[in-house]
């Protein structure tokens, strides 16, 4: 099944449970805006482009759940539950974007049946688009990418992160179809492991050959030659702000470490992300870094793994500047320094 679909028979948002990972491979059904925002904050779904999918079915969610027989009304209500599903998490771009499209769809809309049935259609329009962005994120990707090399990834940017095929893994499976076999080291990306829990158990269900590290040993890989390229996927990308007004890449947390380390190694620093991922309008000061449960470092799976008052400091998220990024792959094409908006979004 897609990472994230709309169930015909119970009229209501099914995903794969990414919380459940590896032990489970189940869905799990969304059938109002409470349970979608619980799903998005919980991280039952994550990843960008998943997160835009599941902001564009949360607003047909919501037209389907407002009763309201007044037009104003329901429009109000509507809205109202719609904002509730861009705001659930702050820094993945994806997810307002999906929720605003629809939102400019039910605006065109005369009544409110006209806003269901329109906001539905639109948005499994959104999720077959990412599948097709997510393709030739792949094939564009890799043309960087030799036969037989070994590639390092932090987080998961596959098919569980998309609607379906992935980004950063998108580009090893594309690789894998041009004929090009490609290894993978998998960082287990503390402290939810999304690298040990869902990244491998993506690749050793496509039967690319992949090797689990603990972050920390990432440098170690790179001073033994051990890495020919980095991939990871992004939350969100924007093309000015920081020390050199140059902008960043937003991905979850250690992605900076990877990117300062692959640089002093001379390795390739590749991120694969859709266009929908730059935001053109923000700078980096101007972006919310998610901050995490302070118990997702104090406790592992509900045992104490550390003094139950000790203060954390939990982000999701670090900004990598953009000088650190030797290619940015989108469905457009794949583009180098320097990344200017005139380049990578007129393309």
């Amino acid at each position: 099944m897609r990472t994230i679909d709309w169930d015909e028979d119970l009229d209501c948002i099914v995903m794969v449970d990414q919380t459940k990972l590896p032990a489970e491979y189940v869905p799990y059904h969304a059938t109002t805006i409470s349970d979608l925002v619980e799903s998005i904050q919980r991280l039952r779904v994550r990843g960008a482009p998943a997160l835009g999918a599941a902001g564009a079915y949360g607003v047909a969610l919501a037209a389907r759940r407002v009763e309201a027989d007044d037009l104003a009304d329901f429009r109000e209500q509507f809205a109202a539950e719609a904002d509730r599903v861009a705001t659930a998490r702050p820094t993945a771009v994806n997810l307002e974007r999906g929720v605003e499209e629809m939102l400019g769809v039910a605006s065109r809309a005369d009544t409110i049946e006209e806003i269901r049935t329109q906001t539905l259609v639109a948005a499994k329009d959104l999720a077959d688009r990412d599948v097709e962005r997510n393709k030739r994120i792949g094939a564009n990707g890799a043309s960087l990418l030799e036969q037989g090399q070994t590639v390092m990834t932090h987080c998961n940017a596959g098919a569980l992160a998309t609607v379906d095929w992935g980004t950063a893994l998108g580009v090893i499976y594309s690789a894998d179809e041009a004929g090009k076999t490609v290894d993978v080291i998998a960082n287990e990306t503390r402290p939810l492991n999304q690298g040990s829990r869902i990244t491998t158990v993506e690749l050793m269900e496509r039967d690319v050959d992949v090797t689990l590290i603990p972050d920390n040993a990432s440098g170690r890989c790179m001073q033994e030659g051990r890495v020919d390229a980095v991939i990871v996927g992004a939350d969100r990308v924007v093309l000015s702000g920081g020390p050199n007004d140059e902008g960043a890449v937003f991905n979850k947390i250690g992605t900076y470490k990877q990117a300062v380390l692959a640089n002093r190694h001379d390795i390739p620093f590749i991120v694969a992300a859709p266009r929908s991922t730059i935001d053109e309008h923000r700078t980096v000061e101007e972006i919310e870094i998610e901050e995490r449960d302070p118990d997702e470092l104090r406790e592992i799976y509900g045992s104490p793994n550390a003094p139950a008052d000790v203060p954390v400091y939990n982000p999701a998220f670090d900004p990598t500047p953009m000088h650190l990024v030797d290619h940015l792959v989108t469905e457009h094409g794949v583009f180098e320094p320097p990344f200017d908006e005139r380049t990578v979004l007129q393309a």
